[in-house]
């Protein structure tokens, strides 16, 4: 119970706290103290009705305790009680004049204060609202968990230091930091969408707080392009959150049943996308166009992927990224043939941001298994299995595997893992 809780409700947590405590260091222990007192209190008291709400005011309560010992209480304490003051989501039409009053979104845009370099202020919102381990972040953003750590403890160090404001910005910054801001939900997204480690493939309550998040930033800026194309983007793969699941663990996307796929959240994301499309646009709208490919294609058969393939290519002549290219060899494996895909993907293995990327290896061993070359797929999966580090993935390749030995008897080595699909427009799935 209250480690489902922790997930749901630690990023509001994080947020509230700091908008009292104005230190992200300080915030994020309260927070952990709050569900610390709920392990202490909630065996033996019983779980409250509303636990989050029992959590949030636990947390003020102990936001506002420790500002009294620290400070003043004379002249500080009525504006703390009044931050403090419980408050209800507000409508997002209450957004229109530019004003900010969730504090997870305004939070957002406080980790993404200029002053702070674009890795670190990253890595502090997947952790303060996100939720995330270091490690996690670490694979997220493709470098050591220590480069991770120490990206995190000096952006909190900065923010303190520097007594940024928790405030609304204004409209000029929030135009400033929308691409920060884009960036840190477009990559919690992807952890809920795919995560980076643990059991389970995905996590629901990440996702769906980024998609909350988007639908707030379009009501913030209305006309801001992007923001409707990372929505758009968001949308169109969470549709198909249904399928991805079944009775005998992961199911991939040529496998997926696509009439559970939420025709509800495809007409939104293909809405959001013709928007994004009418401003102009930019790469969250191009990925949308991509999976909008996939949405529009009622079977497997039916998808484009010479669109798809041609879609990446013009992606990736304005933004080069070694996990965009691993995903444009995949669709160039899926339009004209492996050996195209072996042109774009080969390369990649001498790049050292994918040194530990086990969809890589994941993708070459589906590639090397099309050709019949069962021994090297053999090997590439059992490389991909030793890097990942997500129960359910593992799951995916272990039966690869598998079935692989079965058809080639007498390979030698065991089969104890599996990595996940190779990324997607998401960022992981193999599409």
């Amino acid at each position: 119970m209250v480690e489902n809780q922790w997930r749901i409700e630690f990023p509001r947590l994080v947020a509230a706290a700091h908008a009292i405590l104005r230190d992200p260091s300080a915030a994020e222990q309260v927070a952990q103290d709050a569900f610390v007192a709920a392990l202490e209190q909630w065996p033996s008291g019983g779980v409250p009705d509303r636990p989050g709400a029992w959590l949030m005011t636990v947390t003020r309560r102990m936001a506002v305790s420790q500002i009294r010992r620290n400070v003043d209480l004379d002249s500080k304490y009525e504006r703390i009680a009044e931050e403090a003051a419980w408050r209800e989501d507000i409508p997002m039409g209450d957004l229109a004049d530019g004003h900010i009053d969730d504090d997870i979104l305004r939070l957002t845009f406080v980790c993404c204060h200029p002053s702070l370099g674009r890795d670190a202020r990253v890595a502090l919102t997947l952790r303060l609202l996100g939720g995330l381990t270091t490690q996690e972040i670490a694979r997220a953003q493709l470098v050591p968990s220590a480069t991770a750590g120490q990206r995190i403890a000096r952006a909190k160090r900065t923010i303190r230091d520097a007594g940024l404001a928790f405030e609304n910005p204004t409209r000029d910054e929030q135009i400033d930091r929308l691409p920060a801001v884009l960036e840190v939900i477009y990559l919690i997204f992807n952890e809920g969408y795919a995560g980076t480690s643990g059991e389970g493939w995905t996590r629901p309550d990440l996702a769906g707080e980024a998609m909350r998040l988007g639908r707030m930033l379009v009501h913030l800026l209305p006309t801001a392009a992007e923001a409707h194309g990372l929505l758009a983007l968001m949308e169109l793969n969470a549709s198909r959150f249904r399928a991805r699941a079944g009775a005998d663990g992961p199911v991939l996307l040529e496998d997926q049943d696509r009439m559970l796929w939420d025709r509800l959240l495809i007409r939104r994301g293909l809405d959001a996308l013709a928007t994004a499309t009418r401003f102009g646009g930019g790469p969250y709208t191009h990925q949308a166009a991509i999976a909008a490919c996939h949405a529009r294609a009622l079977t497997l058969e039916a998808t484009d992927w010479p669109q798809i393939a041609q879609l990446y290519d013009s992606y990736l002549e304005r933004h080069p990224g070694p996990v965009a290219e691993l995903n444009r060899g995949i669709a160039h494996w899926k339009a004209y043939g492996t050996a195209a895909a072996r042109e774009i993907i080969v390369p990649l293995l001498s790049d050292p941001r994918l040194a530990n990327y086990p969809y890589l290896p994941a993708a070459l061993a589906d590639i090397e298994t099309a050709d019949g070359n069962t021994a090297a797929a053999t090997a590439l999966l059992r490389q991909a299995i030793a890097m990942t580090h997500n129960g359910a993935d593992k799951t995916i390749v272990t039966r690869k595997l598998q079935a692989l030995e079965r058809t080639a008897p007498g390979q030698d080595g065991p089969v104890d893992g599996s990595p996940p699909e190779p990324p997607s427009r998401s960022t992981r799935e193999k599409e």
